[in-house]
């Protein structure tokens, strides 16, 4: 029985492949594939590094490594500024070992609306490379009703064991913050919003000849806010992000809960801020994921694990995903301190 949930949970990837990207559970921490457009909205300066790993329990473990550094580039006298970012990913999934790996250039830029609003827009251009690593896979011409016996023939007939295509997208985002100085105790709240297309071009995407499919565009939507509770030191960190490709959608959305154990010294920057965060979020028909966001000064590590909830509970025992996230930001101005977005 184990070996017919290898076979499905294999045959559910490469048929979903085609409607669903590599995207992380830490979406806040993997921004360029959100929108491209948030590229130096942030910070002066942002590095992140991320790595999961999923269905451990089921088979060969799906992994997936992703980092990206964006930074402001050029700022105008009326407020606005240009922006650019770079952004990796390299999957690798299941028993076959099929890698995708990618890599994308972003540039942005933000037009200021006010001092407490901006809107920006970007392209995304980049390369993406497909292969696989082995063809010793089950498939199901060769389940002969009890297991899988490899001497019979799997019928499949692979042309390009790797390929590579370009890849473009776009994406537009409103930025609103009426926090004074961005500070983790001021009043006011924060609200970014956004919509991106990804795959514009819609690239060949399939190994078997003569096969017919197309990397269908992935259309992303999502909200972010942040605001303190009253006088306390706790700050609430809301999301919902919304992803269509093709016939499948995903909805996620959920909270960080942030405490501020210690607020940064703003003037000499003697003092570091440091707080630590717990995430509830719910990616609606697949899993409750727990998130632990802990920040000190400039740099921020994030965990987070799914349980899974799906029709594939039974084979994966409610084991989903582990994700590990490490960012580092600078800012020139002092008074970005204590920001802990």
């Amino acid at each position: 029985m184990k070996h017919l949930f290898v076979f499905l949970i294999s045959l559910i990837t490469l048929m979903s492949v085609r409607a669903q990207d590599v995207h992380f559970s830490q979406m806040k921490f993997s921004p360029f594939t959100v929108n491209p457009a948030l590229a130096g909205l942030e910070n002066d300066i942002r590095a992140i590094v991320n790595y999961r790993s999923q269905w451990n329990s089921v088979a060969a473990p799906f992994t997936t490594i992703g980092a990206s550094y964006d930074m402001r580039i050029f700022e105008s006298k009326n407020g606005g500024f240009l922006a650019g970012g770079l952004n990796f990913y390299h999957d690798v999934a299941g028993d076959m070992k099929m890698t995708t790996s990618n890599v994308n250039l972003n540039v942005a830029y933000h037009l200021a609306i006010n001092s407490e609003s901006s809107f920006g827009a970007a392209i995304q251009v980049g390369y993406a490379q497909r292969g696989i690593g082995t063809t010793d896979g089950s498939w199901e011409s060769q389940y002969d009703g009890s297991s899988f016996n490899s001497n019979i023939a799997s019928g499949e007939s692979f042309g390009n064991m790797n390929f590579g295509h370009l890849d473009a997208g776009a994406g537009f985002v409103y930025n609103y913050d009426s926090r004074r100085n961005n500070n983790f105790s001021s009043e006011g709240f924060s609200l970014t919003a956004g919509i991106s297309a990804f795959h514009l071009n819609q690239p060949d995407y399939s190994f078997i000849v003569g096969g017919e499919d197309d990397l269908q565009m992935r259309i992303a939507g999502f909200l972010q806010s942040e605001f303190a509770i009253g006088d306390t030191k706790w700050e609430l960190m809301p999301a919902l992000y919304y992803q269509r490709q093709g016939g499948h959608q995903e909805i996620f959305g959920g909270t960080y809960f942030n405490y501020n154990i210690r607020s940064g010294s703003q003037r000499t920057g003697f003092v570091e801020n440091f707080s630590i965060g717990y995430g509830a979020f719910y990616r609606f028909g697949d899993a409750f994921v727990n998130k632990i966001l802990i920040t000190y000064s400039n740099y921020s590590l994030g965990f987070a694990y799914d349980v899974n909830v799906s029709s594939l509970t039974q084979a994966t025992r409610a084991r989903g995903g582990l994700e590990f996230m490490l960012r580092y930001v600078f800012d020139n101005s002092t008074r970005s301190r204590a920001r802990i977005n």
